[in-house]
């Protein structure tokens, strides 16, 4: 039987921030507005904007359901979410979430994923920007060719039977993080996410993907660089090569 969290969910929500200030409260009303509200959990990498404060301040509104934890600096998407898969398991939650929190993600697509996959259509279910044509909004045409062609890229090295190999929005059932030993993941940038997915698909577990919509953050701004790129065109090729010597 599933022991549920000190907030009574066996969800969790696991959200990086680094400067997000305005988009905390917007982001946690939305997800404890839902029939099935989750318990929230927040890694924030000591944001200059006091955004870790405002999460405090949203956790005396919501007693047991907000949680978090905050390191000493900006240390990365890929460890941060490795710290929440920690929390995750300890606290023993069955079905475990990422979401961004610029809104680039609706709160109210999570109850999707989950159902996806708790009525056991997949075992990691992707909120997916492309695989019902391309359901994103408000971004460059530069942007949106990036990210497509990655993907594209990503898929055809990996062989990942999924379209968006990057994407940060989705539901894991525990057993998949108990299983692909998540201590190994090295990759630290939208490349975690790759890595996540092809270690999840090689360790025999079901993708899924459901569609969303994304929308380009209003508030703050993006956290891509060109170290992030240039990490993901290289570790595919890593992760390929050591699937095929049985090195993952």
């Amino acid at each position: 039987m599933t022991t549920l969290s000190a907030g009574g969910s066996v969800t969790l929500v696991i959200i990086p921030t680094y400067s997000e200030l305005k988009n905390v409260p917007v982001v946690i009303r939305r997800l404890m507005e839902l029939s099935e509200a989750p318990d929230v959990l927040f890694i924030d990498d000591a944001s200059p904007d006091g955004t870790a404060d405002v999460i405090r301040e949203q956790q005396s509104l919501y007693p047991g359901r907000i949680h978090l934890v905050e390191r000493s600096g900006k240390l990365g998407l890929g460890t941060a979410y490795v710290t929440g898969f920690r929390y995750a398991l300890e606290k023993e939650y069955r079905y475990i979430c990422e979401m961004d929190c610029d809104l680039s993600h609706s709160p109210e697509d999570i109850p999707r994923l989950v159902d996806f996959v708790r009525t056991g259509e997949a075992d990691l279910a992707i909120g997916s920007r492309y695989c019902d044509g391309i359901s994103i909004i408000n971004w460059p045409l530069s942007r949106l060719i990036l990210s497509y062609s990655a993907n594209v890229y990503a898929r055809m090295i990996t062989g990942l039977p999924v379209f968006d190999t990057t994407a940060g929005f989705k539901c894991i059932r525990r057993e998949v993080l108990e299983s692909i030993d998540i201590e190994k993941i090295r990759s630290n940038g939208y490349a975690f996410q790759i890595e996540l997915h092809f270690r999840a698909w090689k360790a025999g577990f079901r993708l899924g993907e459901v569609s969303i919509i994304f929308r380009e953050r209003e508030e703050g701004v993006s956290k891509m660089t060109k170290k992030i790129v240039r990490e993901a065109i290289w570790r595919v090729w890593a992760l390929k090569i050591r699937s095929l010597f049985g090195m993952l």
